[in-house]
This record gives structure tokens, sequence and C-alpha cells, in this order.
């Protein structure tokens, strides 16, 4: 029989396909054509089916899924560490908002997205959603460095050096919404900021623009209980049911942090089939509080892992969210089956994803899905010996552990290193900004 002709053939020592559930291939092989997964198989009859262009060994490494970073601000990489040990309203009001007014432009956002996508494919990550001002700026930076991203067509009612009111954002993100229209790895959502910096005339618009569009919502929703005790205040109901009146609730609902959560809200979220994206260390980081995970999981919410910005974690990393979350989840609960590895990883991957109506494109190891891969190396003395790779991925390897990064079947990081942009350009740019924002 004459071998299949394949771009890529990838030999592993393991592949965790995080579809089937729970699965764990040994040395198998995964075979990419035209940007697609082709098939997963072991090595031998691999070898035999195909004749591939390049052929990668992974003897000791496990391949898994590209991670999604369900929640990212990537530009505000540039304000990283410039103020932590605030709680959320004191580090906006303080700190955040202030240098945002004295240095956020298409420039700043360009850059700083620039950074991020560099830390966030060295780390894994092959796709973020992305929330932040100058939207067009972060497709320049994703597109550069190759990274499928889906960006927020961002709305507040105050003004910003970006827009002048809530109509004015959304005018803007709409025209760059259908300037990027058709790009292989640029999608965008509707990103109105939080209930307590949008009127519901705004929300309203918002609403028919997502059905008209289909378009996904993602918003800050019960992140502090101080939110809760304003929204009750102001609107006279939480935010979720002021969301619910608003017809805002649905599957294209990505409620972020959702951590201040009566059984109530629990139920109106898994009756419109909303999804959450858990951010556990900006929550601790913050003190916002830990997420009722669990409670999501078990009404059958999808659950996503989020980064926030480095201005709140203070890194991109989602191999620290998901032990975060994995070891959150055993605390609050007293449960130590809370949480496994390999729902951890599925939280990273397929549920992110999902949630971002992705999941038949990225997510899982299936062939006619795109080759979104992440190889992580199991190699060294101090991640030996290895009896489970999932739950190695998840409590011992950290990102420092990946090796190598595709993106629709292209090389990203390889061995390490970066593809796309050199480590002096990304210095340079890191040192510019530094040097502006002490000024």
């Amino acid at each position: 029989m004459t071998p299949t002709p394949v771009d890529l053939l990838i030999e592993a020592r393991w592949i965790i396909p995080v579809e089937p559930a729970d699965s764990t291939l040994e040395h198998h092989a995964l075979a990419v054509r035209d940007g697609r997964i082709v098939a997963i198989l072991p090595i031998d009859q691999a070898q035999l089916r195909f004749a591939a262009a390049e052929t990668v060994s992974l003897p000791d490494h496990v391949l898994i899924p590209g991670l999604v970073n369900l929640h990212c601000h990537a530009a505000m990489t540039l304000l990283r560490g410039l103020a932590d040990d605030l709680p959320l309203m004191r580090w906006l009001q303080d700190a955040i908002w202030p240098a945002e007014v004295r240095h956020v432009s298409h420039a700043f956002v360009r850059d700083g997205s620039l950074l991020a996508a560099a830390e966030m494919l060295r780390g894994g990550i092959t796709t973020c959603n992305d929330m932040y001002f100058f939207p067009e700026a972060a497709a320049e930076a994703f597109d550069r460095l190759g990274l499928r991203a889906v960006l927020g067509i961002t709305a507040i009612e105050f003004p910003s050096q970006y827009a002048a009111d809530a109509d004015d954002y959304l005018r803007k993100g709409l025209a760059t919404f259908d300037a990027w229209r058709g790009h292989p790895l640029i999608r965008f959502a509707l990103a109105p900021h939080a209930p307590y910096t949008i009127s519901d005339r705004t929300f309203e618009r918002i609403g028919a623009l997502a059905g008209e569009l289909e378009l996904p919502i993602h918003i800050h929703l019960h992140e502090t209980a101080g939110e809760i005790a304003d929204s009750l205040r102001d609107f006279g109901q939480r935010p979720i049911t002021r969301l619910e009146n608003l017809d805002l609730l649905g599957p294209n609902l990505i409620a972020v942090h959702a951590v201040h959560l009566a059984h109530e809200d629990i139920e109106r979220l898994a009756l419109h089939r909303c999804a959450v994206a858990h951010c556990p260390t900006s929550n601790m980081k913050l003190a916002s509080g830990a997420a009722p995970v669990a409670r999501l999981l078990a009404h059958g919410l999808t659950v996503g892992l989020g980064s926030d910005g480095a201005a709140s974690n203070n890194r991109l990393d989602l191999f620290r969210e998901m032990q975060q979350a994995s070891l959150l989840a055993k605390l609050s609960t007293g449960d130590a089956s809370a949480l496994p590895a390999h729902r951890a990883l599925r939280m990273a991957t397929l549920d992110g994803a999902r949630a971002l109506g992705l999941d038949h494109e990225t997510g899982s190891l299936l062939p006619g899905k795109a080759a979104d891969l992440c190889a992580v190396r199991i190699d060294e003395p101090d991640d030996l010996p290895c009896f489970h790779p999932v739950s190695h991925l998840i409590h011992v390897l950290g990102r420092h552990a990946v090796s190598d990064v595709w993106v629709a079947g292209q090389a990203r990081v390889r061995h390490g290193r970066l593809l796309q942009i050199t480590n002096t350009e990304l210095l340079g740019i890191a040192r510019l900004w530094q040097n502006k924002l002490r000024q």
C-alpha cells in the first residue's frame, strides 16, 4: 500500500487527546495535513501508513491540545507588578485606571499584546479570549505571532483614550470586527466590562448585536461581594438577575470570575447554559474569593480557565491556573477528589474552547480539528518518576517544560524558542514601556 502524504507526523511517548475523557495513549503518533489532524494511531502503524514531509520525535514528551486562556487582558502585560497587594476596586481606581488614562494607546496595546502573545505561546497557550481597548492593535500583534484569539469589542460607559462613550466603543469595535472578518485565527466577542460599568441601554444594544452577529458575550460578573451589594442598592437586584431580565443570559455568555454566587445565581446560569471563566490566581491575589467550581460543574455548567491580566496575576500561565484550580477546589470543598487532573486539563482546553463556540475547531485532539498542539517534556530528574502523565501536567510540571507549540499545524515554538519574534525585540519593547511608565 502506498503511504499517504502528510505535512507533519509527531511521534510522542504519550498523547492525551482530552476526548475521549480520561484517555492517555502511549507510543502514538499524530498526523497533520493542511493544518488539521488526520489521524492518531500507534507509531509503528503511522510509519507504515503515512509519508511525512516532516517527522518530529518526542520520546520523553506528552502531547496535548493547545491550551485555551478563557479570560485575558493581554496588553496589561505592560502593567505587570505595577500595583500589588490591593483589593479589586482600590487596585482599579487608585492604580490601574489612572495609569491607563496616561499611557494606553494603539502602540501600548500592540506592544503589550506582543509580549503577552509571546508569553502565552511559550507556555503552551494557543487560543486566548482577550478584553481590552484598541482591539485592532491586539489583532495586529496576535496575527504577527500566529496566536488564535477572540478579541473583545469592549464597552464601558466612561471615556478613555480609545473612545468617548459606550456607543463610540461599540462603533469602533464593530469597525475592527468588519476589518478582520474572515481571518483564519482572529475572531471576536462582545465585551461589556461589568454590570457596574454598563447601563441597561448599552446592555440591551449588546444583546441585540450578539444575536445579530452570533458573537459570544464576555463579561466580568459577580467578582466581588461589593459588586453585588452595589447592584442591590442601585438596581434592586443581583447582577445575574439583572442580566437575566435584560435577556443577556444564554449559551453565548461567558461569566468571568463568578466568585460570589448564591444557589439561585448558579441555577440561573445553569438554566441558561452560560459558561464561566474561572481565574483562581487573580481571584486569590485580589482577595476576591474562591469561585464554587465544584458546584458549577455539578450543575452542568461549562467552566474554562483564565489567567486574567498580568497586572493582577502576574503571569499568563495556564499550567499554574490548572494546579491552582485543582488545589483550590479540594481545599474549599474538603474533598480530595474534587477537580481531578483530567478535569483540570479539560477546563484548560476543551471547556474553554466550548465556551467560545470553538470546540469544533480546537480544544481536543480529534481527526478534522485544527492541529493546535502543545508538547511538554518529562525528562528532568526533578520530574521523575512519572506514573500518570496527566497528573504530572497539573501537579509537577510547569510552563518551563513546554518544548514545542503548533497553531493550525504551523510551528510557533520549537525547542522552547519562539519562531516569529526574537527575545531582543521583546526585551526592547519591555524596557521602553518600563521607562515610560516609570516617568
